[in-house]
């Protein structure tokens, strides 16, 4: 009788304070952060989607089991982000939810997580394994070998290619699709071997991220076309160029008609190898894009930290012009400056972030003429990101005859395609869903490059800081409690050199503020 009385007193409650009650569980699925902050082309994009907290989960689970009121208000929180692993269980669990439109219909984002393919011939899982030995990796072949027969069933009979379809098309409020990396602690330790025993290794087995990602984005890309998708945000922060080159196997028309609704894009590529000539072939792909993306509200194309590209920017922007663009990044890119200033100069009435990650200036440009241009003329400039700019010519006296080493590219996400891995994402109906953390607004956490306690090299560069690293004093103010630089020509930039005390302190000089007194 107790339990009864409890039970219709919360049936008394009405679904906006039940919806309160939801978000202090899981956070409201409709936030996400601005693009107009600086957080957006990290925290949007670039985070692998974290599994959700299994307390969280399962009790989102039993408040919809309860009755079919809770059933409905629970569907947003378990819906409105998917996951799906490229694997036979993640498509049959995909199309359970395409199969209640009930449950589609709330989906806004879109996460597709694929493996490294296994090189046909070269797959030979238990020869490696027995090779090594018991003691060598505690691995299972069988769990390889599932797997391999995995990969090798879905390509064939197009399997992924009919589910991704009927997904696209049941979502229909569809914003956001994402490709992502995706590896299991499995995976990790056989690619920890096979890279250091390269030439044995590679003779039987053998992964490779480039066909994935080429498969992953034209089977994506076809989905959406066939469903007309009005989704209008893609991110793929581990792109191969050769990827990106399959939209050039459809008419320029068909292309046009996919970027014509996008409003977000953020591409980010890892292959260093032979990327001038990669990215130079994708010229003309990217001014068919940009050009029939006309509502561009942010856009972010970065390389490999250790390989800058040398293109000049207007390669892949083709002098395109949006009147909406408010959020802008590129990284690790050799330019002169006036490309940076010409640039900006264009999207200077509605530009509100800039993003100039690991940005190197060629022999004859200076940084303060860049910097001054976006003081004086960057009225609506909120933030400006400088991390690890320099000077192409110090550059290549650091890395001159050292290996490519890519540690800026968000890694991978840890996953694994065992059904009991996440029980959490289980709902009621048996469905996947994703609380996506990484769509969550936190400005003390999610902002990689707006924190004083980084530094520009080494695991602070990139997210994981270790330890303050906020200068004990500045050198100078710009409230009026101190002296201050006036203008360019005082910002003490000598043409070689940018040290992490003098970026941070440049982010703020050009959007107004001062470098002592504001946290901001």
């Amino acid at each position: 009788m107790g339990n009864k009385n409890k039970n219709s007193g919360i049936q008394k409650l009405s679904n906006e304070l039940l919806r309160d009650i939801l978000d202090h569980i899981e956070a409201d699925p409709e936030r996400s952060v601005s693009i107009d902050r600086r957080a957006y082309l990290s925290v949007e994009s670039f985070k692998p989607p974290a599994p959700p907290v299994p307390s969280q989960a399962q009790d989102i689970g039993h408040f919809r089991l309860a009755c079919r009121r809770f059933a409905e208000l629970g569907i947003p929180h378990q819906f409105t982000r998917v996951t799906t692993r490229f694997s036979r269980a993640g498509f049959k669990r995909l199309e359970g939810i395409c199969a209640n439109q009930h449950l589609a219909k709330h989906t806004k984002k879109f996460s597709y997580m694929i493996p490294c393919f296994y090189v046909e011939g070269r797959e030979r899982i238990g020869e490696l394994l027995h090779e090594l030995g018991d003691d060598s990796l505690p691995l299972d072949a069988g769990h390889f070998k599932r797997k391999v027969e995995d990969q090798k069933k879905i390509v064939r009979s197009s399997e992924d290619v009919t589910v991704l379809k009927r997904a696209m098309s049941a979502f229909t409020s569809l914003q956001h699709v994402q490709i992502l990396r995706l590896q299991d602690e499995a995976d990790r330790h056989l690619l920890d071997y096979i890279r250091e025993n390269h030439d044995f290794a590679t003779q039987l087995v053998d992964l490779r991220w480039t066909p994935a990602c080429v498969h992953a984005t034209k089977t994506i890309g076809e989905a959406l076309l066939y469903a007309r998708s009005p989704f209008s945000r893609f991110s793929g922060p581990m792109m191969n160029p050769q990827s990106v080159l399959v939209l050039k196997e459809n008419p320029p028309q068909k292309v046009s008609n996919l970027a014509e609704g996008l409003t977000c894009l953020e591409l980010h590529f890892d292959d260093s190898i032979g990327l001038n000539e990669k990215m130079r072939e994708l010229s003309d792909l990217f001014k068919t894009v940009f050009t029939a993306a006309k509502n561009m509200q942010a856009v972010h194309v970065g390389f490999p930290s250790r390989s800058p590209l040398a293109l000049k920017l207007e390669e892949v922007f083709h002098h395109v012009r949006w009147e909406k663009l408010r959020a802008f990044g590129i990284q690790a890119w050799r330019l002169d400056a006036e490309e940076i200033i010409t640039l900006a100069r264009r999207h200077r009435k509605t530009l509100r972030g800039l993003r100039l990650r690991d940005v190197l200036l060629k022999e004859g440009s200076l940084w303060k003429d860049v910097l001054g241009m976006l003081r004086e003329e960057m009225d609506l400039l909120d933030w400006v990101s400088l991390r690890r700019i320099g000077y192409s010519e110090h550059f290549d006296e650091i890395w001159a005859g050292s290996m490519e080493v890519v540690d800026d590219v968000p890694g991978g996400a840890s996953d694994s395609d065992d059904d009991d891995e996440f029980p959490a994402h289980l709902s009621a109906e048996g469905d996947d869903y994703d609380t996506d953390e990484g769509d969550r607004s936190r400005d003390d956490d999610d902002d990689d490059d707006d924190r004083e306690d980084n530094d520009d090299h080494g695991p602070e560069a990139n997210e994981l800081a270790l330890s303050p690293d906020t200068p004990a004093s500045l050198p100078f103010c710009t409230c009026g409690a101190g002296s201050h630089p006036e203008s360019a020509n005082d910002l003490d930039d000598n043409g070689m050199s940018v040290s992490y005390q003098q970026r941070k302190l440049w982010e703020k000089w050009v959007v107004g503020r001062c470098p002592e007194h504001s946290s901001n």
